[in-house]
C-alpha cells in the first residue's frame, strides 16, 4: 500500500520528530508545480468528456482531487494568487497585492520585480532588468534549498513577474525575452545562462511552436463553447483565430506564444529539457520545478472563457501535458519519488451576458479618478488629490494631504462615503478602517485578506459581481474576486498520495505547508495554514 501525507503525519499523537523521520526516508525527490493561468475549478468537469486519458484525466484520478479549491480573498491578481501558491500566506501578510502600487511617502510608481540594479544576462535584448528584492515572503521553493544546498529549484514562465513571484529567492527563475522569444533570467540568480539554455536559444527552438494559424485541434461540433471571439490585434483589425483570417498578433513570435496554445507547449518543452539537463529528482536531494502557463491566461482575457479559442486552448493543453507527464516519468527512477500539483492562479470572470449576448458592465476607473478629485477640490480647493488607481484601490497623495493639514484618515472615509454612490460599486472600505477593524465575514473579510498596510490603497473598492475594470487590453479577468475568481482546480498527485476525491473547502493557502511536510522541510515562513490531513490511502 502507497505511503500517503496522512502516514507521514503519523497520526498528530506521535512526537514530531518521529514524523520528520519517516518523512526523511519516504519524501519525494520531486516537485513539480504547474499552475494553468486563469483555470476555473469547474473547467476539468465541463470540459473533461474531450480530455485524453494521459492528460488531465490522468491526474484527476489518479491523484488527492479537490473538488471545491479556492484563493481566501477578493483581490485574485495573478501576482497575488502565484505568491500565495507559493508562499502559503494572504496578500496582506506575504504583500503581493498586484503588478505595481504606488508608494505613499514618494507618490511614485512601484512596478512589483522592477530592479535596476540587477540586470539581465546575455540573450535578454528584450527583457527588463527585474529581481525578487521586493518580495517579502520566502515561498515553498526558497525552503526547499534552503533546507539541502544540493536541491535546487527551477521555475519557468513567459513573463518575468510571473516567473519570480512564484520561484522567490533561491534557485533560478527563466522567461522568455520579447525580441526573440529567446529564454533568460537576471543577474540575480545567475550571471550567466547555463550552456544548455544557450544552446537552446541558439537554436531558435521556441520559434518551432509558433503556429501560422489557429485551427481546432477536435470536432468542433463536440465542442461546449459556441462564441468566436471576436478581438483587436494591434493594428486594430477584427480578427477571429477559428477563420481563415491571420492570428492575433501574427507579426509578432512574441505574441505567438502569448496568445496562442504554442506557448503552453513551448513552456512544457522546456521545462522538460530543465528536468534531464539539471538531473532533477535524480539524487536524494528534493528539488523544484515551477511551471506557469501564462498563456492560458492570456487567452482567458482576451478572447473570454466562454469562447471557442480558450476551450481549444484546453484541448491542446490536455495533448502537451499528456506528452510532458509521460516524459516527466520516463526520467524518474520510481514514479512514488515525483509528486505534481495542479492548480491555477485565479479563475476568470464571465465576458459577457448569454441571456442577452452582452458584454459585461465595466467601471472606468479614470471617469471616477476625475470625479473624486472634483469632490475633494470643492470641498478642501482644487488640487491634485488622486495620485492614482491600482489594485482596486484609490491611491490618495499623502504629501498634498499633509501639506494642507487634512487628515488622511478622515479623508480616506470622506471618499469612501462618496463612492458608494457610483454605479458598480458594491463595497468601499478606508485604509484605516481595514487597519483597525477586524472582519469576521462576508465580503469585508475577503476585502481584509487582500489588504497588505505599506502597498494596498487609501480606499478600497468591491465591485458587484459581473463588474469588471474597464480596459481595452482584456474581455475577462480576475480582480473581483466572487466565486467564478476564487474558485480554482487543484489536484496532488504521486509523491505516495491516494487517488481520492476530496470535497471539504481547501485554502490555496494549505498546498505550501503540506507539500512541505511531504518533502520533510520546513512550511514557508509566513504561512499559518497546517498541512491537509484528508488526504488518506
Amino acid at each position: 500500500m502507497r505511503a500517503t501525507i496522512l502516514t507521514l503525519l503519523a497520526i498528530l499523537v506521535m512526537p514530531m520528530a518521529g514524523i520528520r523521520a519517516e518523512a526523511q526516508v519516504n519524501r519525494p525527490r520531486l516537485v513539480v508545480n504547474i499552475i494553468v493561468g486563469s483555470m476555473r475549478a469547474t473547467d476539468l468537469e465541463r470540459y473533461g468528456d474531450n480530455f485524453q486519458e494521459q492528460g488531465f484525466r490522468r491526474l484527476i484520478s489518479g491523484g488527492a482531487y479537490f473538488t471545491d479549491a479556492e484563493y481566501d480573498y477578493s483581490l485574485t491578481t495573478t501576482a497575488a494568487g502565484l505568491a500565495t501558491f507559493a508562499t502559503g500566506a494572504q496578500p496582506s501578510v506575504h504583500g503581493v497585492v498586484g503588478d505595481s502600487w504606488w508608494d505613499h511617502v514618494t507618490g511614485a510608481r512601484v512596478e512589483l520585480v522592477a530592479d535596476a540594479k540587477s540586470h539581465p544576462v546575455p540573450f535578454s535584448t528584450g527583457s527588463i532588468s527585474c529581481s525578487p528584492h521586493r518580495l517579502q515572503a520566502p515561498t515553498l521553493g526558497d525552503m526547499v534549498v534552503d533546507a539541502d544546498p544540493r536541491s535546487k529549484q527551477v521555475t519557468i514562465a513567459v513573463d518575468p513577474q510571473r516567473a519570480i513571484v512564484l520561484n522567490g529567492k533561491r534557485g533560478v527563475a527563466y522567461w522568455v525575452e520579447r525580441n526573440k522569444t529567446h529564454w533568460t533570467t537576471s543577474a540575480a540568480y545567475l550571471h550567466q545562462l547555463p550552456k544548455w539554455v544557450a544552446n537552446y536559444n541558439s537554436a531558435n527552438s521556441n520559434s518551432f511552436y509558433a503556429i501560422s494559424r489557429w485551427t481546432p485541434v477536435g470536432n468542433i461540433a463536440n465542442y461546449h463553447n459556441e462564441e468566436v471571439a471576436v478581438v483587436e490585434d494591434i493594428m486594430d483589425k477584427p480578427t477571429k483565430l477559428l477563420s481563415d483570417i491571420n492570428l492575433h498578433l501574427a507579426d509578432s513570435a512574441y505574441g505567438h506564444m502569448c496568445y496562442t496554445p504554442a506557448g503552453n507547449t513551448m513552456l512544457l518543452e522546456f521545462a522538460a529539457q530543465a528536468i534531464a539537463q539539471e538531473s532533477l529528482g535524480r539524487d536524494e536531494a528534493t528539488d523544484v520545478l515551477n511551471i506557469y502557463l501564462d498563456p492560458a491566461r492570456y487567452i482567458a482575457e482576451v478572447y473570454g472563457p466562454e469562447s471557442i479559442e480558450y476551450e481549444d486552448m484546453l484541448y491542446r493543453l490536455d495533448n502537451a501535458l499528456a506528452e510532458f507527464l509521460t516524459y516527466l516519468y520516463a526520467q524518474v527512477d520510481s514514479p512514488e519519488s515525483v509528486v505534481v500539483v495542479l492548480s491555477s492562479d485565479h479563475g476568470t470572470s464571465p465576458s459577457y451576458n448569454p441571456q442577452e449576448g452582452l458584454e459585461r458592465e465595466r467601471f472606468n476607473h479614470r471617469q471616477m479618478e476625475v470625479i473624486v478629485n472634483a469632490f475633494l477640490g470643492a470641498r478642501y480647493g482644487s488640487d491634485n488629490y488622486v495620485t492614482g488607481f491600482a489594485n482596486n484601490a484609490l491611491y490618495l497623495n499623502h504629501e498634498l494631504l499633509n501639506s494642507k493639514r487634512l487628515s488622511i484618515a478622515t479623508i480616506q472615509e470622506e471618499v469612501a462615503t462618496f463612492l458608494l454612490q457610483m454605479r458598480g460599486v458594491s463595497t468601499v472600505l478606508s485604509a484605516s478602517a481595514l487597519r483597525n477593524t477586524s472582519f469576521g465575514a462576508g465580503r469585508q473579510r475577503l476585502m481584509q485578506q487582500s489588504f497588505h498596510a505599506t502597498r494596498s490603497g487609501d480606499v478600497v473598492i468591491d465591485f458587484m459581481p459581473g463588474w469588471m475594470v474597464e480596459s481595452t487590453d482584456y474581455r475577462s479577468t480576475s480582480h473581483a474576486g466572487y466565486r467564478y475568481d476564487r474558485s480554482v482546480p487543484l489536484i496532488i498527485y504521486g509523491g505516495g498520495v491516494a487517488a481520492q476525491r476530496i470535497e471539504r473547502t481547501v485554502s490555496i493557502e494549505e498546498v505550501a505547508p503540506t507539500i512541505a511536510h511531504l518533502v520533510g522541510v520546513d512550511a514557508p515562513w509566513a504561512s499559518s495554514a497546517r498541512p491537509m490531513t484528508e488526504i488518506d490511502n
